[in-house]
């Protein structure tokens, strides 16, 4: 018998709410067990997590100083000469395209295949996966194998599905509801939590699913905090379930964002206020962003 933290989650179900009353345990991490996105801010912080961020250039400085202001260690490795011995000590592993190249290919293949055989859990963000037949190839290969979480806009989860979509680049020109039935589907057929972000974000893993709303408009004007976005979401895998990780992330992510834009004068010093707020952020703040 374990002790008992009840919480109530609530939850989305096929457009109905589900309430689940769950015994949620701090140190109880394993897949299938229901831990509420508080619970796992506070596991986070106490594990400090390793995360192997393969990442774009754009993005490894500000997905980096996200993890950190968080409350987990990034390691931003992408040599394939070490993936097979890096990524299994690691907590979580999370691939980003958005600037691919032939060798970032064969680590970020070779490192999902790694995390796969170890038990790493591991987060997909197919950066404008759209734009190329090279790019599109890569995505579904790199969804083949099963990611824990496939993070994206609702552009690219609706080309992820083999469906058009209005992206341009790594902007979306859909709206998330427009693409949560492509979500299900993935879902469904790959086993993986997928996670649609926008300005009411969507979660599900087939079966159930949550919103989150919040954040700033300014978001979207500061250089890859969506990739930041996928980096803090393998923190939070590393530290729970997955549905529930992803949940986690993209509240802490809303909450820092109302924070920082109560503060900010513009993007520049959003950013700033952004990486503070994250840091500030405290467990029972989560829940006040999540929609059921």
């Amino acid at each position: 018998m374990y002790p008992l933290n009840l919480n109530q989650i609530m939850l989305a179900e096929g457009g109905s709410t589900l309430r689940i009353y769950a015994d949620v345990v701090s140190f109880l991490l394993r897949k299938g067990d229901i831990m509420h996105p508080d619970d796992l801010l506070t596991t986070l912080r106490g594990q400090n997590p390793l995360v192997h961020c393969i990442t774009n250039y754009v993005a490894m400085n500000v997905a980096a100083n996200v993890v950190l202001a968080a409350g987990a260690s990034p390691a931003m490795v992408h040599a394939p000469e070490e993936i097979a011995e890096f990524t299994p000590i690691c907590g979580a592993l999370t691939i980003n395209i958005g600037t691919l190249s032939a060798p970032w290919v064969t680590s970020m293949l070779a490192a999902a295949r790694a995390a796969n055989d170890t038990n790493v859990p591991w987060v997909l963000d197919p950066v404008a996966h759209f734009i190329s037949d090279y790019r599109k190839t890569v995505a579904q290969d790199l969804l083949s194998l099963r990611p824990t979480i496939l993070r994206g806009n609702a552009s690219e989860i609706l080309a992820m599905a083999g469906q058009a979509g209005a992206g341009k680049g790594a902007d979306s020109g859909d709206s998330v509801e427009t693409a949560e039935n492509a979500a299900y589907a993935i879902a469904k057929a790959h086993g993986t939590v997928v996670a649609i972000t926008g300005a009411v974000d969507f979660v599900t893993d087939g079966k159930q699913s949550a919103r989150v709303s919040g954040g700033s408009e300014i978001m979207p004007m500061v250089t890859a905090l969506g990739c930041a976005q996928t980096a803090l979401m393998g923190a939070y895998a590393a530290s729970g379930p997955a549905f529930e990780a992803a949940l986690a992330s993209l509240a802490h992510f809303k909450v820092a964002g109302n924070a920082a834009a109560k503060w900010a004068t513009g993007p520049g010093s959003f950013q700033m206020n952004f990486l503070d707020a994250l840091s500030a952020t405290q467990p029972g703040d989560l829940a006040s962003v999540i929609q059921s």
